[in-house]
């Protein structure tokens, strides 16, 4: 069992910057890949970054692409998600999941999700 607890989440401007954290408990968190998602309303839940269990491999959505970035901290069971350059179409609320065997895109590999942090950008 892994419980995660995002955090960071806030109310920008265009073109700011944003720092994502998810803290995870147990003594396992270096066994799972991570990821982030996020859902604005009215949309599906979509794929935003995923990163290996050793950081090793990170994986981006077009999207957010070069101005996202990933990593973790296995020490602190952590992983983040820095944000830059933000735009009015990156509101959602942010949710950071674990995967046990596989890192990738698909939500349903994903085993265990936090609550969400919401991130609005304003224009």
């Amino acid at each position: 069992q892994v419980q995660l607890v995002e955090s960071g989440g806030g109310l920008v401007q265009a073109g700011d910057s944003l720092k994502l954290s998810c803290e995870a408990s147990g003594r396992t968190f270096s066994s799972y890949n991570m990821g982030w998602f996020r859902q604005a309303p009215g949309k599906e839940r979509e794929f935003v970054a995923a990163i290996s269990r050793s950081g090793d491999t990170t994986y981006y959505a077009d999207s957010v692409q070069g101005r996202f970035t990933i990593s973790r901290d296995n020490a602190k069971n952590t992983v983040y998600l820095q944000m830059d350059s933000l735009k009015p179409e990156d509101t959602a609320v942010y949710y950071c999941a674990a995967a046990r065997w596989l890192v990738g895109r698909n939500a349903y590999d994903y085993n265990y999700w936090g609550q969400g942090t919401q991130v609005t950008v304003s224009s």
